[in-house]
C-alpha cells in the first residue's frame, strides 16, 4: 500500500534510505484473520493493552487454544469476540501459553511485528516470568535451582518425565513464601520454558503441586493443579519500555492458606 511506509510525511519505498532526524511512520495492515477460531462472548479480564499487545490474567479452566473438547470456550474464544465488537480484524498470536488449569498472566500480540519480537524474546528466555504454587508439607531447603532436563514419558503425548540422558535443558527457580494449614506457597521463575516443567521439577524435588491430575492427583482441597502466573516482566517489542504485570494469588489458592 502507498501509505504503508512515510518518510516525514512522504511515501518512501524501502530502498531508499533514511538520515538522521528523519522521522519514520510505518503501517501494519493485517489482511488474515483466525477464521476458525468462532468468537464467543465470555469473561475477558485485560490488565493491559495498547495498540501493539494484550495482557490478559487467565483464570483457571480456560484454555488457550480451541481443541476437539474445547471448541467455544478458549481465551482465543472470548478474544475473537473481543476483537469482533470492535468491528477489527483477528489473528490470534499467544506469546506465552498456559495450561488450561493454570491461571494467571499470559500475553497476547496484536500484530505480525510485535508477535516476531515477542517471540524472539521468548526463545531467548528474555520475558522473566514468575509463578505462585501450592505444595503440600514444608519445603526444603526454603530456596534453591532445579537443573533436570525433561522430556516425553514412554507412551503418552501428554505426560514429561524427568530423562538426565535424551532429556532437553529445564531450569526452574524456587522460593518458599509462606507455609499455613500444612501448605507451602512457592514463588518460581522459569530459566527455561517446557511443557509441564514447574509440575515436573516440583514432583521431583519431593513435592509435587496440590490437585495436579497428571501428577499428584489430590484434589481434596482444589480442583486443579495449584499453579498461577504471577508476574511477567519484559521490554516492550515496540516501545522498549520496561514493563511489568501482577497477577494476585486466585481465590481458590488464597482459600488454602487462609482456612481455620
Amino acid at each position: 500500500m502507498p501509505e504503508s511506509i512515510l518518510v516525514n510525511g512522504v511515501h518512501y519505498y524501502m530502498r531508499q534510505q533514511l538520515v538522521s532526524g528523519d522521522s519514520l511512520s510505518v503501517r501494519i495492515c493485517e489482511t488474515g484473520c483466525s477464521r476458525k477460531i468462532p468468537p464467543i462472548q465470555l469473561p475477558l479480564d485485560i490488565v493491559y493493552e495498547d495498540e501493539d499487545l494484550i495482557v490478559i490474567n487467565k483464570p483457571s479452566g480456560m484454555p488457550i487454544h480451541p481443541s476437539l473438547n474445547h471448541y467455544t470456550n478458549s481465551m482465543a474464544n472470548a478474544l475473537a469476540w473481543y476483537y469482533q465488537e470492535q468491528g477489527k480484524p483477528f489473528i490470534f498470536r499467544c506469546c506465552n501459553r498456559l495450561d488450561r488449569d493454570t491461571s494467571g498472566l499470559t500475553v497476547v500480540a496484536k500484530h505480525l511485528v510485535s508477535a516476531s519480537i515477542l517471540s524472539n524474546m521468548v526463545r531467548r528466555h528474555q520475558i522473566c516470568r514468575e509463578y505462585l504454587a501450592l505444595v503440600r508439607g514444608h519445603v526444603t531447603p526454603p530456596q534453591g535451582t532445579i537443573d533436570a532436563p525433561l522430556a516425553r514419558k514412554p507412551g503418552t503425548i501428554i505426560e514429561r518425565t524427568i530423562d538426565f540422558e535424551h532429556g532437553e535443558t529445564a531450569i526452574t527457580h524456587y522460593r518458599v513464601m509462606d507455609e499455613k494449614n500444612g501448605h507451602s506457597l512457592v514463588s518460581l521463575r522459569l530459566e527455561t520454558g517446557r511443557t509441564h516443567q514447574i509440575r515436573i521439577h516440583m514432583k521431583y524435588l519431593g513435592f509435587p503441586l496440590i490437585g495436579d491430575y497428571l501428577y499428584n492427583p489430590d484434589m481434596e482441597n482444589i480442583k486443579r493443579q495449584a499453579l498461577h502466573s504471577h508476574r511477567l516482566e519484559f521490554v516492550h517489542p515496540i516501545t522498549e519500555e520496561e514493563m511489568t504485570f501482577h497477577a494476585p494469588l486466585p481465590a481458590d489458592m488464597q482459600a488454602i492458606l487462609t482456612a481455620p
